[in-house]
């Protein structure tokens, strides 16, 4: 895909929820099922966790250190705030995986993120709420979670939805997307889900009392009765100087007709955008007006991954994975939902296609 961005450049991949490894060696992905966790690596291209049905899994993340070969997982289905999601471990995913279960209680939690050294995780739950808002919370032992010897405590508190957090690069930070300032008379949630009203922040890990709000998808002036938007999924680029996210600040398409057939889009997130943010002062990133446009399209972009590797031609489609070491990136991964005659499924690209029939 064409960048707009001179020093960053787009590719776009099968299926949802992309995770890239913090070394750009592993992709890790979810069919528009949202059943079955992909990863494309040396090996090629494999299934390492398959649901019993569809919407049963969801928001997927690599583990930030290099050291450690584990993929999280939400297991469960995905918008349905009052039903339970678990998160769940899959450790050595290049060999033998080993799948572990840390968090319990019977909550609703997702969206997990490891810190860089990869020994805490940040995720988003509904525990501490009888009306099911959602707030942050830290697994202090990334390898047990909240058994065993493993704790919880609390990062956000308040009746509001916090959502898609990741942890910075350099650790210190914490980016989500949250619903806390919404104007006072706005929609109640309904079955769980916010009327937009959403917004970027950063937290300091070490000192949750210290928040900025970086984007807002609000007029500042904006009562209850206004239409407002989404500014969700945000991500940190590779250093932690830019962060990209997904909104609707731009409109969305009049002609859903012609658009991808997914099973579980949500809400139509629209373009990719991005900001450049202050690494060093996060209060120097209140409310960022420069923000960058990233695509342009009439398909709603609702998760993506940023990574530091680029492939040998960016101009030809990513049908390879691209390692740091080209000469070892020699395979074709094979789609298992591929037509014979080659034709792509609607499992992995949305689309309802038929196969090709010759008279």
């Amino acid at each position: 895909m064409q960048s707009p961005l001179n020093n960053v450049g787009l590719f776009r991949a099968w299926g949802a929820s992309h995770t890239i490894s913090t070394d750009g060696s592993k992709l890790a992905f979810i069919d528009n099922e949202f059943k079955a966790v992909w990863v494309a690596d040396q090996k090629g291209l494999r299934t390492v966790w398959q649901g019993r049905s569809a919407n049963s899994v969801f928001s997927i993340a690599w583990n930030q250190s290099p050291d450690k070969d584990t993929l999280y997982v939400s297991v469960g289905p995905s918008f349905s705030a009052t039903r339970k999601v678990d998160i769940y471990a899959i450790v050595n995913v290049s060999g033998r995986p080993i799948v572990m279960r840390l968090t319990g209680g019977g909550f609703n939690n997702a969206f997990p993120s490891s810190n860089p050294e990869g020994t805490k995780i940040v995720f988003r739950s509904t525990r501490d709420h009888t009306k099911m808002y959602k707030n942050l919370y830290i697994m202090q032992d990334a390898d047990v979670g909240e058994f065993g010897e493993g704790i919880v405590t609390r990062l956000t508190d308040g009746e509001w939805t916090d959502i898609h957090c990741q942890w910075s690069p350099r650790g210190d930070w914490i980016v989500f997307s949250s619903t806390r300032g919404k104007p006072i008379g706005a929609p109640l949630p309904d079955h769980g889900l916010d009327f937009a009203y959403f917004s970027i922040y950063l937290v300091m890990a070490a000192d949750p009392s210290v928040v900025v709000r970086v984007v807002t998808g609000m007029d500042p002036d904006m009562n209850a009765n206004d239409l407002p938007g989404h500014v969700n999924h945000p991500v940190f680029n590779p250093d932690g100087r830019s962060i990209a996210f997904t909104s609707d600040l731009a409109a969305v398409s009049v002609e859903p007709i012609s658009m991808p057939m997914f099973l579980h889009p949500g809400r139509p997130y629209g373009d990719i955008f991005s900001v450049d943010i202050d690494p060093n002062d996060i209060h120097k990133n209140k409310d960022i007006d420069k923000i960058n446009r990233v695509t342009h399209s009439r398909y709603g972009y609702s998760t993506h991954a940023w990574t530091r590797f680029v492939p040998n031609n960016p101009n030809t489609q990513w049908n390879m994975l691209v390692t740091l070491d080209y000469a070892t990136a020699n395979f074709r991964p094979a789609c298992p939902y591929t037509h014979p005659d080659g034709g792509e499924s609607w499992h992995m690209t949305g689309h309802l296609i038929l196969p090709r029939r010759c008279c």
